[in-house]
């Protein structure tokens, strides 16, 4: 019993992979552009929604459901080193690293799933 707290501890005090995904519909080549502090976590979160019919996104889930999941890639863009940032500094981090990406592909509309952010 020792050792599984000791491996639960050791998890819950490592960095998990952080930075700039995408999901990418293979038969129409619409992505989906996000950020996250924990990279592996989102692609588990996304992919338990969509298959459950329950994703946020309803453009990325109607599409889910009609092509399946084997027509979907989800791709890690870019990291963040923890190693190089504070860590209160992550979040904005992965925030500016998300809105260069979305600035890059332009993930709107017949290209993508995101939506437009309407500037202030």
């Amino acid at each position: 019993m020792s050792n599984r707290r000791e491996l639960i501890l050791n998890y819950k005090q490592s960095t998990r992979p952080m930075g700039v995904y995408q999901i990418k519909n293979q038969k129409t080549g619409k992505i989906f552009i996000g950020g996250s502090l924990n990279l592996p976590g989102s692609f588990n979160s996304h992919r338990f929604q969509l298959n459950y019919r329950v994703h946020r996104n309803i453009k990325l889930q109607e599409d889910w459901h009609l092509f399946g999941q084997d027509a979907f890639t989800f791709d890690i863009l870019e990291t963040i080193n923890p190693e190089e940032i504070a860590k209160e500094q992550w979040r904005d981090a992965v925030s500016k690293l998300e809105e260069e990406w979305l600035a890059k592909l332009s993930p709107y509309n017949n290209k993508g799933y995101n939506k437009q952010k309407i500037k202030r």
